[in-house]
């Protein structure tokens, strides 16, 4: 079995962009593309070039910040748990950024994690991203090459995801579930977790014992 859950809004309970633009003075700018965006109403790469952009000349030292105000979702530790009981593997795939998701899946004990690389040039934010972008068909991507690595058929994965982007992955696995999700992933998914529910929520939907 593999588990592959998109991050923000999903595995967190933050949007780390915005996060981020809190400190550039941009958030509630940068809010109304994020939301536009995982509606489905822009592309996902415009939408992260101009967020991104937003953020050139911020010092390095706030990504760390960002890092110690990331808020985990509720239930997600017993998520994890529940897959590796299981001899599971669970991924995180994101269209944030890695200097934020490599700390969190080496606290969480994530198996896989992919996302966008903040570049830093002397210490400072340069308003871009550099390497592959992590959008909606990159994540599907990753979800079929992991399985394949790890030699789990594709009807023994399961998707997690809440916007537009997460949905091109959700169709490639067995399993999709929307976790509070927007309407658009809501129409889509096998399965969807609703406030109040957490994660954890999402383990009967689990391959387990297929």
């Amino acid at each position: 079995m593999l588990v592959v859950t998109d991050v923000d809004s999903t595995l967190i309970q933050d949007e780390v962009i915005e996060l981020l633009a809190d400190a550039a003075g941009v958030r509630a700018d940068v809010a109304a593309v994020t939301e536009r965006a995982m509606r489905g109403e822009i592309d996902f790469r415009e939408s992260l070039t101009e967020r991104v952009a937003t953020l050139g000349g911020l010092p390095e030292s706030v990504v760390m910040d960002v890092v110690r105000r990331v808020r985990v979702s509720h239930g997600a530790e017993q998520l994890i748990s529940a897959v590796h009981a299981h001899d599971g593997r669970i991924g995180a795939v994101s269209g944030g950024f890695s200097q934020i998701l490599e700390p969190l899946a080496d606290r969480l004990g994530l198996d896989l994690w992919a996302a966008n690389v903040l570049e830093i040039v002397d210490g400072r934010l340069t308003g871009r991203v550099s390497g592959e972008i992590v959008d909606g068909q990159r994540k599907a991507d990753l979800l079929t090459q992991w399985a394949a690595e790890l030699q789990v058929p594709l009807a023994r994965t399961v998707a997690i995801g809440d916007g537009a982007n997460d949905l091109v992955m959700m169709r490639t696995a067995g399993t999709s579930i929307g976790y509070r999700p927007k309407p658009v992933v809501a129409a889509r998914a096998d399965h969807v977790i609703l406030p109040p529910a957490g994660l954890d929520s999402a383990v009967p939907y689990l391959p387990i014992g297929d």
